[in-house]
């Protein structure tokens, strides 16, 4: 059985920073694209950021670019999103993601497998 374990969330003022894990067990993600998503209250889930299996391939939503880094640790079996100048509009619970496929499916929500999400909030 496959499980997340989401942490580094919590409350930051704007302009702050958090780095946000995710450690997964019960597979090996080396092959696997791995990224996060974000969904805030009332709102839809949305793509955040990914990287591919060896690290050498990311993207990003456009709201995140310069602000937000994706990285990973295989041999952790672990992804991270390190934010930067953190924004009230960065508020949402932030789940992380994988899949054998890095490519569109990302930005269509079409993952195999979920964490529980972890919550970020930003007060201004």
């Amino acid at each position: 059985q496959v499980q997340f374990v989401e942490s580094g969330g919590g409350l930051v003022q704007a302009g702050g920073s958090l780095r946000l894990s995710c450690a997964a067990s019960g597979r090996t993600f080396g092959s696997d694209a791995i990224g996060w998503f974000r969904q805030a209250p009332g709102k839809e889930r949305e793509f955040v950021a990914v990287i591919s299996w060896s690290g050498g391939m990311t993207d990003y939503v456009v709201s995140v670019k310069g602000r937000f880094t994706i990285s990973r640790d295989n041999g952790k079996n672990t992804v991270y999103l390190q934010m930067n100048s953190l924004k009230p509009e960065d508020k949402a619970a932030y789940y992380c993601a994988a899949d054998a496929s890095y490519g569109s499916n990302w930005r269509d929500s079409a993952v195999r497998y979920w964490g529980q999400g972890t919550q970020v909030t930003v007060s201004s």
